[in-house]
C-alpha cells in the first residue's frame, strides 16, 4: 500500500492504468476509492493516482488550520514525491477547489485541469450549509453517519432518491466500508471549505480547464458558472442537466464520457 512522505505528512495514494499521469483529488471527508466508478474508464487510457487528503483516508491527520491552499501544496509534494512531474489534474467539490490552487501555484504540474462542482470563494449560502454538516458530525458523533445522513440530500436529486433507493443504499454502504475520519479531522478538512476563497489565483491558471456542474446542485450551483469560466482564461464549461452535487455517481455513463473526451483532447 503505497504512502510517501510530502509536505510533512503521511500521503496514501493508490495506482491504476497506463498512459499519461492523472490525479485524482477526492470531495470532502473521502478517500482516495470516492473515484472508483471514473477509475474503472479513466484507467484504460490514463495511469490513474488517486490520493487521500489531509485529513481524510488514509494519510496523515495533524493538528492545525487546513486550508485549501495547503491541500495544494500538499499535492504537488506527493507527485514530486511519486515522480510524477507534470499529470492532468481532476478534483470534485473541495477536490476541485484544491485543483484550482494547485494549477495556480504550481503550473509546471498541471497538464489539463477538470474542475467539477467547484467554486471560486465560500459564499454564505455554502457555509451555511456546510456549517450543518459540522454541527451533525459533532452531535452524532460519526463522519460516516453524518455524510449518509446529511451530505447525502445535497449531492442526489429528489428523483434518484426515488427512482433508485436500492442505489442510494449501496452508496450509503460503500461509505461505511470506507476508512472514514474521526469528527476532529473532518472538522479541520470542513474548515478549508468554510475559508476557500481562490478568487485571487484565478487568473494564474493556465492549464486547459473543464468546468462542469449539475443543473439542480445547490450547494455549488451554477451560480458560480460565470465567476468560474471568466477568470479561468479558455475554460470550458459543461452542465449535467439530471445530476444535482455528484454526476460522478448520478449519470456516471455521462460524467465519465464527457470528461474522458477533455482529457483526451489534451494528452498527447
Amino acid at each position: 500500500m503505497p504512502t510517501v512522505q510530502a509536505n510533512g505528512i503521511d500521503v496514501y495514494y493508490e495506482v491504476q492504468g497506463e498512459g499519461e499521469p492523472l490525479v485524482l483529488i477526492p470531495y470532502l471527508a473521502a478517500d482516495q476509492a470516492c473515484y472508483a466508478f471514473q477509475v474503472l474508464e479513466y484507467a484504460k487510457h490514463f495511469t490513474c493516482f488517486t490520493v487521500d487528503l489531509r485529513g481524510a483516508g488514509l494519510s496523515g491527520k495533524p493538528d492545525g488550520t487546513y486550508t485549501t491552499e495547503l491541500f495544494a501544496d500538499d499535492i504537488a509534494a506527493f507527485m514530486q514525491a511519486a515522480n510524477v512531474e507534470r499529470a492532468h489534474v481532476a478534483g470534485l467539490s473541495l477536490g476541485a477547489a484544491t485543483g484550482m490552487w494547485l494549477a495556480a501555484k504550481h503550473p509546471g504540474r498541471v497538464k489539463s485541469l477538470s474542475l467539477h462542482s467547484a467554486w471560486p470563494a465560500s459564499d454564505p449560502f455554502l457555509r451555511g450549509v456546510v456549517e450543518t454538516w459540522r454541527i451533525m458530525a459533532e452531535g452524532l458523533g460519526s463522519v460516516t453517519d453524518m455524510v449518509i445522513q446529511g451530505i447525502f440530500p445535497w449531492c442526489f436529486t429528489p428523483e434518484l432518491y426515488a427512482a433508485r433507493p436500492e442505489y442510494i443504499g449501496s452508496l450509503a454502504e460503500f461509505v461505511r466500508g470506507r476508512p472514514m475520519p474521526p469528527v476532529d479531522a473532518f472538522l479541520r478538512q470542513s474548515g478549508a471549505v468554510l475559508a476557500h476563497d481562490a478568487q485571487a489565483a484565478l487568473g494564474s491558471i493556465q492549464a486547459p480547464t473543464l468546468i462542469t456542474f449539475g443543473r439542480h446542485d445547490l450547494v455549488t450551483s451554477t451560480r458560480f458558472a460565470g465567476p468560474l469560466t471568466d477568470a479561468i482564461a479558455g475554460s470550458e464549461l459543461t452542465v449535467f442537466e439530471d445530476c444535482s452535487h455528484a454526476p460522478i455517481y448520478e449519470n456516471v455513463e455521462e460524467f465519465n464520457q464527457r470528461t474522458l473526451t477533455f482529457l483526451q483532447q489534451h494528452s498527447g
